[in-house]
């Protein structure tokens, strides 16, 4: 069996995520996991299904589809790369929960084909707190503010929260600055518009532990669970 490693894996996973978040005072179930199975087929998602995991995600709008289609209908799909305008319908159709969107144009994008089909589609905005030029991201605290107040006032999409990326080979107390940074921005947005974003969605393979002290609520993880990819 190629894919024989997953459950093993998943359940590591699951107890390191427990042990990062009782270590830094908080219950486990608090950090919700995102098994990241781009490139990997449906039989290796389906190990992982086997094994009790219920929430994949996806960086392309496609390879979603394609897999939300073909696998159980129990399935949350969440939408972690950078989505383009003229991809939108086909993501809405298929995730609950798209972590990427960082323009005013897009909400609307969103807002509107949302509010056409009858749904509420639940996001994130994506800020780059590391400041790298290859990451997509939000970086004006300014334009974040201006997004954060368009998706609040649109009726057909629900603000959930807020995704970042750390860099590949960042050290602790960078990581812990990035982390505390997106938490940090976004108590100043639920304080400016009054509203409630419960959900922090920061935290990969190589630093999830760190994002979890720093209260990340939805980790990304692919490599440690499927492995590595060709």
């Amino acid at each position: 069996m190629p894919y024989s490693h997953i459950k093993s894996q998943l359940e590591d996973i699951r107890l390191r995520i427990s042990q990062a978040a009782v270590k830094s005072g908080r219950k486990p179930d608090e950090v919700k996991l995102v098994a990241v199975c781009k490139t990997f087929p449906s039989e290796a998602v389906l190990e992982a299904y086997n094994a009790g995991q219920r929430i994949f995600g996806e960086n392309r709008v496609q390879e979603m589809v394609s897999k939300a289609t073909a696998l159980p209908a129990d399935i949350e799909w969440h939408l972690i790369g950078h989505l383009q305008g003229n991809k939108a319908a086909n993501a809405i159709q298929s995730a609950e929960l798209i972590h990427a969107v960082d323009s005013e144009s897009l909400i609307a994008r969103i807002q509107r084909i949302s509010y056409e089909t009858g749904k509420k589609q639940k996001i994130l905005l994506e800020v780059n707190i590391s400041g790298e030029e290859s990451k997509f991201g939000l970086r004006d605290e300014a334009e974040i503010l201006k997004c954060a107040e368009c998706a609040l006032k649109s009726p057909a999409v629900d603000l959930r929260g807020l995704m970042t990326m750390a860099p590949y080979e960042a050290q602790e107390c960078e990581l812990r600055r990035i982390f505390s940074g997106l938490r940090e921005l976004r108590n100043k947005i639920e304080s400016a518009y009054a509203a409630k974003l419960p959900e922090l969605s920061m935290g990969m393979s190589g630093d999830f532990e760190a994002a979890i002290a720093e209260g990340s609520t939805i980790v990304r993880i692919g490599t440690s669970i499927f492995g590595k990819r060709t």
